[in-house]
């Protein structure tokens, strides 16, 4: 709103200093202010009206240290999150951007799912919440209409750099630019291109999937093998931060080194000499992300605020699915959702610790007559909560863990 606000007063009156609004970094750091201030100040009147409307989750008894401590805490505090992640878009983002668009869309979205299950679950008092199926029902929902969206509208598009040893090669009418002494001239094209690493061009058509078709009948058919993709995606990421969720300040932190990472790509992406030097993909169009991200960093910062331990609020299914959902979308967006496994490293150890207890478990009561387990207890983090492990000390190594998988990430660009 605010972008476009000053940037009538800046072409109609020519008002002095609204032209910084042109700016992503200014616009980023603004974002990044008003989340925090968002998430820390306006969060404790969120938590105080949550306490007097017994917004309270029934806590599991799980024999691990300090749950009896955690009854009474109110939940839902993912409201503040949304909120900081909102604002601060609607503020200084370029509303008519289409990533922008299907950011804000995909952030109410997974907002609402998790708030019913949060509803079901405390004042319905049933402990399951919102049935599996319907979350999985929400979660495809949005797969579809993020692939619909990213593959069929016009402004969603790639630009292919061709390098040129004179002007008179490049075909008539496009515009050739001088980057580092290198000649070169672009065009954008719609494209089912993604980051691959570890791969010399560092990139992969998902038509390569369909060998056995023609190339044309291969990219006419492609976003359906994109769309399946994004479904599992959206769906993993979700589910990850969902079940990383289970100690204080966990999944904020998580989410939060995550953010600041995709915010750095998105720059990137935007940015022609940055994409060209770590040879990424320039993305017209998506600088705008950076905006996004650096609100949904702020959000989980300042949210940690009040979530570190001891916690004064849970960020519940509300911020859980919302935060997992919004970072897989964004990295579709920045076409790095093939390195979410690196990036989002805890989530999926967090995922895969609890599918291989339960199939573990399974396994050895058909054969043995009884289950056993792989871990103490999973997720993973309550397994190191078995071993004797106080909460803070595992988050911080989580964080670090994370830290160094977010610097991986980056490093993976640059990796032949």
């Amino acid at each position: 709103m605010l972008y476009h606000l000053f940037d009538y007063l800046q072409d109609n009156y020519n008002l002095p200093g609204a032209g910084v609004f042109q700016y992503i970094s200014f616009r980023a750091s603004f974002a990044v202010i008003v989340s925090l201030t968002i998430s820390m100040v306006f969060g404790k009147t969120l938590i105080e009206k949550l306490r007097n409307l017994q917004a309270a989750e029934t806590i599991r008894t799980l024999g691990l240290d300090g749950e009896e401590a955690k009854r009474g805490t109110p939940t839902m505090g993912g409201l503040i999150i949304i909120a900081a992640i909102l604002i601060p878009t609607l503020l200084f983002a370029k509303l008519d951007n289409i990533y922008i668009q299907l950011m804000i869309f995909s952030t109410v979205w997974l907002g609402l799912i998790g708030f019913v299950d949060d509803y079901i679950k405390i004042y319905k008092k049933d402990k399951g919440g919102l049935a599996g199926k319907f979350k999985v029902v929400g979660q495809v929902g949005l797969g579809v209409i993020v692939a619909l969206v990213l593959h069929f509208n016009d402004d969603v598009v790639v630009r292919e750099q061709y390098k040129i040893a004179t002007v008179e090669e490049a075909p008539a009418g496009v515009v050739v630019k001088e980057i580092n002494g290198q000649l070169m001239y672009f065009k954008d094209v719609k494209s089912t291109t993604t980051t691959l690493p570890f791969i010399k061009t560092h990139e992969i058509d998902y038509s390569k999937v369909l060998f056995w078709m023609s190339d044309t009948a291969a990219k006419k058919w492609s976003w359906i093998v994109f769309m399946l993709v994004v479904i599992v995606v959206v769906t993993a990421v979700s589910n990850g931060a969902n079940l990383t969720d289970g100690i204080d300040g966990l999944a904020a932190g998580t989410s939060a080194i995550i953010s600041v990472t995709l915010a750095a790509l998105a720059f990137i992406s935007g940015n022609l000499i940055f994409s060209d030097y770590l040879n990424i993909m320039f993305i017209p169009n998506q600088g705008e992300l950076v905006i996004y991200a650096a609100s949904l960093a702020g959000a989980c910062i300042g949210f940690l605020w009040h979530n570190s331990f001891p916690a004064q609020v849970f960020m519940g299914d509300t911020g859980s699915l919302a935060l997992g959902g919004v970072i897989a979308v964004l990295a579709l967006m920045l076409r790095k959702e093939l390195v979410l496994p690196i990036l989002c490293g805890v989530f999926l150890a967090e995922n895969l610790s609890v599918m291989l207890q339960v199939s573990y478990f399974k396994y050895t009561k058909k054969k043995y007559g009884e289950g056993r387990r792989i871990f103490k207890m999973s997720p993973l983090h309550h397994h190191y909560q078995k071993l004797g492990y106080a909460e803070p000390k595992i988050v911080v190594r989580f964080w670090i863990v994370g830290i160094m998988l977010a610097i991986f990430t980056i490093i993976t660009f640059k990796l032949r």
